[in-house]
C-alpha cells in the first residue's frame, strides 16, 4: 500500500492505494465521487472520464499512483453549489441524456473539448465524441448539447 495525494475537485485529499488500483478506484471506492461511472473497465466506452491536469482522460486507464500530486475534476466539480456548469446545464436543456450513464464522461470529456474550441462545427463535435459510448441517445441531443453550451460559454445564448 501506497499513500496517495492529489488536489480533487479543489479539495486535497490523501489515500491508501495498492500499486494495481486504477484512478477510477480512487475517486469511487476510496473517495466515494460516484459520478464517475465504470463502464468497460477496457477504456472502449469513456464512462470513467474526468479531467487530470485539465486533459480529459479515461480514468480506467491510469493507475492511482500515476495521479500523485495532480489536480482532477470529477463530474461533481463542476457546478458551482446549485449552478449547473453550461455544459450540466446544456445536456438537461437540450434533453442529452437518456438513462445518464454515459453522461458524466461525455460531459468532462466536452469540457476540455470546448475550452480547446470554443466554436466547434457539428461534425468537430461528433469526432471529440468518437471515443466516449452512448447506447441510448443516437448522439444527436448530446451534439446538440454540445453546440448548445459553446454558444452559452461565447456569451451567445
Amino acid at each position: 500500500m501506497r499513500q496517495v495525494t492529489l488536489t480533487v475537485n479543489g479539495r486535497r485529499r490523501s489515500a491508501e492505494v495498492e500499486d494495481r488500483d486504477l484512478l477510477v478506484d480512487l475517486l469511487r471506492e476510496k473517495l466515494r465521487l460516484t459520478g464517475t461511472h465504470i463502464g468497460c473497465d477496457t477504456s472502449q466506452c469513456g464512462a470513467c472520464t474526468v479531467l487530470l491536469n485539465g486533459a480529459a482522460v479515461k480514468s480506467c486507464s491510469l493507475f492511482a499512483a500515476q495521479a500523485e500530486g495532480a489536480k482532477v475534476t470529477t463530474i461533481e466539480g463542476l457546478a458551482k453549489g446549485d449552478t449547473l456548469h453550461p455544459i450540466q446545464q446544456a445536456f438537461h436543456e437540450e434533453h442529452g441524456l437518456q438513462c445518464g450513464f454515459c453522461t458524466p464522461g461525455m460531459v468532462m470529456l466536452l469540457h476540455e473539448f470546448l475550452r480547446r474550441n470554443p466554436d466547434p462545427t457539428e461534425h468537430e463535435v461528433r469526432a471529440a465524441l468518437s471515443g466516449n459510448m452512448c447506447r441510448c441517445t443516437g448522439y444527436q441531443n448530446i451534439v446538440a448539447s454540445a453546440l448548445h453550451a459553446a454558444r452559452t460559454m461565447r456569451g451567445e445564448a
